[in-house]
């Protein structure tokens, strides 16, 4: 969990001692039989491995994964619309959140209690103002409100008044 310590131990029964190292995919990250990480972040997720070195020659452990897991951050929606909405079409708010796990999402409209849709994508069909709400096991967040401003048909008011 973000926050958290790690740490990994490199364990090698080479003679001579070998001199270890520490890698995170192919980067130097560290030396000595200890590896230690305090304060983990989603940063630190990847794979670790060790390398071991004597005068006879050198080894590499397998790798371990560190997989960081936090709760939902960065919370926004997005608007897909095109430029002359009308009664009846569709706007397309898509939830943008990042989390380990993935989150799950909902969405509400401003002032309601319950929630008016699911997923990572909502069709608004009618003006309001709305948001979603990211949570995964760790904790949730929800994104400011956006308003959808759907227009009247124009188009068809008049035929329907010409009838």
């Amino acid at each position: 969990m973000s926050g958290d310590s790690v740490t990994l131990s490199c364990i090698n029964d080479l003679n001579p001692p070998a001199e270890i190292s520490w890698f995170k995919g192919k980067m130097l990250v560290g030396s000595g039989r200890i590896f230690s990480i305090s304060k983990i972040s989603s940063d630190d997720s990847g794979e670790y491995k060790c390398k071991a070195r004597n005068a006879h020659g050198v080894k590499y452990s397998d790798p371990v994964t560190l997989n960081v897991q936090y709760p939902p951050r960065s919370i926004s929606v997005s608007i897909s619309e095109s430029d002359n909405k009308v009664e009846g079409d569709l706007v397309t708010l898509t939830c943008i959140s990042d989390s380990n796990p993935p989150a799950e999402i909902c969405w509400f409209e401003e002032n309601q209690s319950s929630a008016v849709g699911y997923g990572q994508s909502f069709s608004a069909v009618q003006s309001g103002r709305f948001y979603c709400e990211a949570h995964n096991p760790h904790g949730a967040q929800r994104s400011d409100a956006v308003t959808v401003t759907v227009k009247a048909n124009l188009i068809h008011l008049s035929l329907l008044l010409s009838q």
